[in-house]
């Protein structure tokens, strides 16, 4: 395939004519509606929690805790279910559980029942996730990182559109503009849910061997691998979990460090969303078109840690300047850590399907979506707990840390990618030496 195939022709062309043709073109109209509610839900919750359900910060700090922590068990569960069923009866499942939970808050006067229902919700919200991974990956094929690119672009302006519409419910500030918010979020996932149902499942294509580009034979009746004892794929999933910190930095890291540790002016903080927002849009694809196999995605893994490291260090260095200076420094920050995000967003969602067996990857692609939503589990605490306490040497430490882990998940990726390629082909997947890892 040439160039043009893997990403030429540019944003607009490539959403007409995306990966998966018609398929692909429905499902990034899904995650778009998908994320036009969850980002009205996401500006609004706090505030239907607090106005229309009379909660307290404590009880709504709660809910928030308990819904992270239950949503890392959605991946897997799915996942196990997709291998059964099929990727597209599972997607729609999710969507209809969410729309029913979330549809279920609205008579809630319990709050045991609403700390289950926002549980369940946010179960529903992670598996479905790892479906759409699952999803995209079989329809879009060898092209997935220009998928994964489109993807996030629909993301990104879904999450934007929703924050609009949000602002106007806010706006009027009553408690039947709150529950008119979470309607539309339950009318988001129906509406998802209607436009899955109109696609066929995806059919496998032969397992490709990493790095090799040839289809390999079937396993026929071998027996079916777990992730859960393939300690090679569960390794690198924890690894994944330290290198998804970026989101965690962005919505709480920066933030709070430019409020309670320099001088920069409030006001700066949105600006910290809208670089991201933008920078995604425009250089995601471009990015995407630069990690297009397992090899390269192993090679671009430690600029995931060093770029991380650069908006730690310009972080730290934030601390006790004045407010000109300590505004460009959070804003480089900002610029570098969107950087990690675009190359991470490739390289996970590459190396988590070159390193599952074809034939189990429901099962591994749904024990790989646990990176993420460990993350926003523990990644706030993180970032409260033990960086933004300890100053500017918490965040040089979450940097070398972060970096650390990038260059394991290189070694540990590439030997295993070596493992699993033919004799013709390990050396395509051969460790690239330090200065071409940074490259």
């Amino acid at each position: 395939m040439g160039n043009g195939g893997h990403g030429g022709g540019g944003l607009w062309s490539q959403l007409r004519n995306p990966p998966g043709g018609a398929a692909g073109r429905t499902m990034l109209l899904v995650v778009f509606a998908d994320r036009t509610g969850s980002g009205v839900w996401a500006a609004a919750c706090v505030l239907y929690f607090t106005e229309v359900d009379h909660l307290t910060a404590g009880r709504v700090g709660l809910l928030l805790g308990v819904a992270s922590v239950a949503g890392i068990a959605g991946s897997p569960v799915a996942g196990r279910l997709a291998a059964s069923l099929g990727s597209r009866p599972v997607l729609i499942g999710c969507h209809l559980l969410r729309a029913a939970s979330l549809a279920a808050v609205l008579f809630c006067s319990s709050f045991g029942a609403l700390l289950g229902l926002v549980a369940v919700s946010a179960l529903g919200d992670r598996a479905a996730r790892a479906m759409e991974m699952l999803f995209a990956t079989d329809v879009a094929g060898d092209r997935r990182s220009v998928y994964r690119a489109l993807s996030r672009t629909a993301m990104n302006a879904g999450y934007a559109a929703g924050a609009g519409l949000a602002a106007i419910g806010l706006a009027v500030g009553s408690p039947a503009a709150y529950r008119a918010l979470l309607l539309a979020d339950v009318l988001s996932y129906l509406l998802s849910a209607a436009m899955v149902a109109g696609l066929r499942e995806p059919r496998h294509r032969g397992r490709v061997v990493a790095g090799s580009g040839q289809a390999a034979p079937d396993a026929g009746s071998a027996p079916r691998p777990s992730p859960w004892r393939d300690g090679g794929y569960l390794r690198f999933v924890a690894l994944d979990c330290a290198l998804t910190i970026d989101d965690a930095i962005l919505n709480v890291g920066l933030p709070l460090w430019l409020i309670h540790s320099t001088r920069a002016p409030h006001a700066l903080v949105p600006a910290f969303l809208a670089i991201n927002t933008v920078l995604v849009v425009a250089a995601q694809l471009w990015v995407s078109a630069r990690v297009r196999t397992p090899r390269q995605a192993v090679r671009a893994v430690p600029m995931y840690g060093l770029t991380v490291l650069g908006c730690c260090a310009a972080a730290a260095a934030a601390h006790g300047r004045g407010a000109l200076l300590a505004s460009l420094l959070l804003l480089v920050a900002a610029v570098l850590l969107t950087f990690a995000e675009l190359v991470r967003s490739v390289v996970s969602w590459e190396l988590s399907v070159a390193l599952a067996p074809e034939r189990a990857r429901p099962e591994y692609l749904g024990v790989a979506g646990m990176a993420q939503s460990t993350e926003k589990a523990a990644g706030p605490l993180l970032l409260t707990g033990a960086v933004i306490s300890t100053g500017p040497l918490g965040w040089l430490t979450l940097g070398a840390a972060t970096t650390a882990a990038a260059y394991a998940q290189r070694h540990f990726s590439a030997a295993r990618l070596a493992a699993t390629t033919t004799p013709g082909a390990a050396q395509d997947t051969e460790l690239p030496t330090p200065s071409a890892a940074s490259g």
